[in-house]
């Protein structure tokens, strides 16, 4: 028997819905979700596909998520877009907020969406990269539970807190897009290898006593090593503003955990600011852009950021996603 099944994105989303509504979600909520799922397992991201979806079905189980949750929007000012998650998914609060958000920027020039009372938002890539889409320049961030300490410090204050940069061509596809943490590593990477009992690699985590370890139990009971030392606490310092203090949603230090299933629902929040590229470039933009590209790419090695995830996705349109035959049967497990 292979130890390996080949799906569509199409029958990954499927699937992903048919658990989450199985589990409490409702429909709307669950597809939008189940949709970034798919796109996370298409783009090569398997840390956030269906691996981490028994997760999700836990935390709506056991409260963590409201899968019945509707967001609710309202404009706070021209430019400013406040959404309340209602301690329900990211996902279709997220959707809701983008709708309103890039039309605001094409007409403002920039606009900037707020989103509380929400929850892992996923590869925040994924988000960003459909700003770009419309033709516009997508910033975010999110914050997350604690799991990086001050520098020089063992207790965990910060998440490992993404932000994401998604950049237009001129064609309106994206033409490349940052999604990085403030961690070496996204904590995912290290909840993954925990639960296929793998060693991670040295230099990604400290445990609770702050020494470097290559346990992911340990890992996960510690904290998170920043990316390039004390720059990486500024980077998830600077997010923690964006996404918990501007949005007033719950800082990383008192928040729920992502994983487990104590502590009810963590509130955490996301922001995103759409930039009109025309309006401050005198239509300059994609001429400049065009020169930055160029030098990226014209010299030997020279890829843009996210190249890797275009490839991976161009693979598996033509090839289908390959999914581990033992998770498959856990993911069926979920609805049957």
């Amino acid at each position: 028997m292979s130890e390996v099944v080949v799906l569509s994105v199409t029958e990954v989303a499927h699937l992903a819905q048919k658990a989450l509504v199985a589990h409490g979600a409702r429909p709307e909520s669950a597809a939008s979700l189940a949709h970034a799922i798919a796109a996370a397992e298409r783009d090569g991201i398997s840390s956030h596909g269906l691996a981490y979806l028994p997760i999700y079905c836990e935390h709506l189980t056991c409260g963590k998520v409201d899968g019945s949750a509707v967001p609710t929007l309202r404009i706070a000012s021209p430019s400013v877009v406040i959404v309340d998650a209602a301690a329900g998914f990211a996902h279709p609060a997220i959707d809701l907020g983008l709708g309103t958000l890039c039309p605001l920027a094409e007409k403002q020039g920039v606009a900037a969406l707020a989103i509380y009372n929400s929850y892992n938002c996923g590869a925040l890539g994924y988000h960003t990269e459909r700003i770009a889409e419309r033709k516009l320049v997508g910033l975010g961030f999110t914050n997350a539970p604690a799991s990086i300490a001050p520098w020089g410090a063992v207790k965990p204050v910060l998440g490992t807190n993404p932000w994401s940069f998604a950049v237009p061509s001129a064609e309106a596809k994206p033409l490349f897009v940052i999604d990085q943490s403030a961690s070496v590593v996204a904590k995912s990477e290290v909840m993954k290898r925990a639960r296929a009992g793998q060693a991670i690699p040295p230099g990604w985590a400290f445990d609770a006593s702050g020494r470097p370890t290559t346990d992911p139990q340990a890992a996960l009971k510690g904290t998170m090593a920043p990316a390039g030392g004390y720059k990486g606490v500024g980077s998830a310092l600077l997010v923690e503003v964006m996404a918990a203090c501007l949005t007033g949603a719950t800082p990383g230090a008192v928040a729920s955990a992502f994983s487990g299933t104590q502590g009810g629902p963590p509130r955490t929040g996301q922001f995103f600011i759409a930039f009109a590229p025309g309006t401050t470039s005198e239509g300059r933009f994609f001429e400049c852009l065009a020169i930055v590209q160029k030098s990226f790419v014209t010299q030997a090695g020279g890829r843009l950021p996210g190249s890797r995830r275009i490839a991976a996705r161009e693979q598996a349109d033509r090839e289908g996603v390959r999914v581990q035959r033992d998770l498959h049967e856990r993911i069926c497990a979920l609805f049957n």
